[in-house]
């Protein structure tokens, strides 16, 4: 995707980040049809088919969708993730989940498809914006440096082990 126009790649994301949500929903919905067959609460398979949904779709988005961005760090994205995709999910499909199931008595299955759409939006703007947003690499300039010539000999020997 390299020379491409800002809003070209911005597009190309967004149908990258659809596909790779779109498998994400098998995904979570397979988890869900099946631990609920195995009669588990539905809001606690909710969470863990949420859960099985965000690690996939964070190891595709890494792979696939955000490829080309400068990387800075794979648990330090995958932390980001879970703050901002997991947490939304997380939270959204439970609430909207318990809502539309226990309040509006709709099937689980569509009540899930249901709150997975009303996450995506946030989901992908959180992704673009903080999670996967290139970084031109880390400056430690703040950071105090040793000079060698100046150091203790022990700070010395330590930097050349």
């Amino acid at each position: 995707m390299t020379g491409d126009s800002p809003a070209r790649l911005s597009h190309l994301r967004l149908i990258k980040f659809s596909l790779v949500g779109g498998i994400g929903i098998g995904v979570q919905l397979a988890v869900l049809g099946a631990l609920t067959a195995m009669r588990m609460n539905y809001l606690l398979a909710t969470g863990l088919a949420v859960e099985s949904a965000v690690v996939h779709n964070f190891w595709w988005h890494q792979h696939f969708t955000w490829a080309d961005a400068v990387k800075c760090g794979r648990l330090r994205r995958l932390l980001r993730f879970h703050v901002s995709n997991g947490a939304l999910s997380l939270l959204g499909n439970l609430l909207l989940m318990r809502w539309l199931v226990s309040s509006l008595h709709v099937p689980v299955m569509i009540a899930n498809l249901a709150t997975i759409a009303a996450c995506w939006a946030g989901n992908f703007l959180a992704s673009d914006r903080w999670v996967f947003r290139e970084e031109r690499g880390i400056s430690f300039d703040w950071w105090p440096r040793i000079d060698r010539a100046s150091a203790p000999a022990s700070v010395a020997q330590m930097e050349d082990k």
